[in-house]
């Protein structure tokens, strides 16, 4: 468990003091990977430095495990930090250190005796994928190669928290399915707790379970990703979600239809095995109503499929009602648009 509460964080330039976070409240649950999304300057790269203390907050608590790191002497959280891992934009390798050597560079540091290090970068090596790529320096590498090498050192303390900080917006999108594919594993078969910060919605869901969504220092939407995705309540939220659905071609469609007199328009959601089944068509049949699919989508977040249907449908006002009935009964949900 992460507990951040009532997390204040800000900075003085010149003779002002400049907020950077306002009275951030999360629980993240161990086990879980954990989005955090924003725009850029919103504070979120802060919001994930001030986990591990790489930026100590300026008021309130964070509780990692049973343990309140603020607390802490500087040799305690330097103890503390040894369970956090952290991977980095930009990878931050040591350009003079092969694959080995920069896996390797945190044990050493911790001085651990030469045969543990040597066991434990060579199981690192294989669970990265990297078995021929040891012996070659960063320069040699390419970037998701360099990511992965960053993700195995992190892990050579064996941590049980991930801290990944726009970890794959300096990578093409095949790359990122590769390492976020990578990091899905790595949560599965360890049971690691991720908190992953990006500016980018594709990301959040297709690994995260939940996330926070962060505007000019302050968290203002939380939730399931499915939960928020699918139904947005802030501004915010809602711009990110047109990142993966093109919302401003529905809004074409609908001013079209609406302009042509059309009424009876809903956005039918399906979540789950109701996606692959002909809900639409039997309920449609049953009220003896004609429809006509205006735009959709089928797709999954993380391991959970889920579809969306923006649909006209023509018939008599109890005709309509009757076919949104059944498509409520059959556990389905149903917006007028």
């Amino acid at each position: 468990m992460i507990r951040l509460e009532q997390l204040h964080k800000s900075y003085t330039v010149g003779s002002k003091t400049v907020p950077a976070l306002a009275d951030i409240n999360l629980a993240i649950e161990p086990g879980e990977i954990f989005g955090i999304i924003g725009h850029s300057g919103a504070g979120k790269s802060t919001l994930v430095r001030c986990i591990n203390l790489l930026e100590r907050p300026t008021g309130g608590r964070v509780i990692v495990g049973e343990t309140d790191l603020t607390t802490l002497t500087a040799k305690e959280l330097q103890q503390e930090r040894r369970k956090i891992g952290m991977i980095f934009q930009h990878f931050n390798l040591l350009s003079s250190a092969t694959v080995q050597d920069n896996i390797a560079f945190p044990l050493r540091l911790a001085k651990r005796p030469k045969e543990e290090v040597d066991r434990r970068v060579s199981e690192l090596i294989q669970l990265v994928g990297l078995e021929e790529h040891r012996t070659k320096f960063p320069a040699q590498l390419s970037g998701g190669q360099k990511q992965r090498v960053g993700i195995a050192r992190a892990l050579a303390a064996d941590p049980k928290v991930l801290l990944c900080d726009e970890a794959t917006s300096a990578l093409d999108p095949q790359t990122t399915a590769s390492i976020l594919a990578l990091l899905r594993d790595i949560n599965r078969r360890f049971g690691l707790t991720i908190v992953l910060i990006t500016h980018e919605m594709q990301v959040i869901r297709a690994v995260c379970d939940r996330l926070a969504v962060i505007e000019s220092g302050q968290i203002v939407e939380t939730g399931r990703v499915l939960d928020v995705f699918l139904k947005p309540q802030h501004p915010t939220t809602r711009e990110f979600i047109e990142q993966v659905e093109d919302s401003a071609e529905l809004r074409e469609v609908l001013k079209h239809e609406k302009a042509a007199g059309t009424r009876n328009i809903v956005r039918i959601t399906f979540i789950g095995e109701k996606t692959y089944e002909p809900v639409l068509y039997e309920s449609m049949r049953e009220a003896d109503v004609s429809f006509a699919i205006l735009q959709g989508t089928i797709s999954r977040m993380k391991d959970t499929p889920y579809g969306q249907l923006v649909v006209e449908l023509n018939g008599t006002t109890e005709q309509v009602e009757e076919a949104i009935r059944l498509l409520l009964a059959r556990g389905v949900e149903v917006e007028r648009l």
